[in-house]
């Protein structure tokens, strides 16, 4: 089961709408939905998560390119909607991306690689194994652990810390942060 929900910025605060995602078939098709949503060209934040297996955040400011953080690549991979995500993140067959060339953890240089030192903490050898053999591919393994940019909240509340120490009702948690409590409550 999944929830997704919309989180526009207003001059007021925020605003949610429930996100129906039958109709959602692509990423490009949730940043379209996002900026549809936008007020003024103003930041809108689309939450999904799926029954506390993982959760995903993808941030839409204006016409800039989206920012995308996956609190657990390997899970959201094996879902539909979360390979959305993790297939943009990691580059998909259609389109070569060279990782190097990405700052996909948001680090900078000389910074402590974020995302490897979740994954020496919460992954084996074997787990990345059996996600490289799932995916049948024998392309770059799923990593089991967060993916993307953790620092896509930071200028609005929400630290790259705090966003991937999240586990449970997450996106509860996020719209605390933000202060869209009562309106994310109100779509869900």
């Amino acid at each position: 089961m999944y929830f997704a929900a919309l989180l526009a910025r207003t001059e007021d605060g925020w605003e949610a709408s429930d996100t129906d995602l039958d109709n959602v078939e692509s990423l490009t098709d949730l940043i379209d939905l996002a900026r549809s949503t936008a007020v003024d060209d103003d930041t809108v934040v689309a939450l999904i998560e799926q029954e506390d297996a993982w959760f995903g955040v993808v941030r839409v400011d204006g016409e800039e390119d989206p920012r995308i953080f996956v609190s657990n690549a390997a899970a959201a991979s094996r879902s539909s909607y979360g390979s959305m995500l993790t297939d943009e993140l990691l580059g998909s067959d259609e389109e070569e991306v060279e990782l190097d060339d990405l700052d996909l953890d948001g680090t900078e240089d000389g910074e402590e690689d974020v995302v490897a030192v979740f994954e020496q903490g919460s992954s084996t050898e074997d787990d990345v194994d059996a996600a490289d053999d799932e995916e049948g591919t024998g392309a770059e393994p799923v990593p089991a652990g967060p993916l993307g940019d953790p620092r896509l909240l930071d200028d609005l509340g929400v630290g790259h810390k705090e966003l991937l120490d999240l586990d449970g009702d997450a996106l509860s948690q996020i719209a605390e942060s933000l202060g869209a409590t009562e309106v994310l409550e109100a779509v869900r």
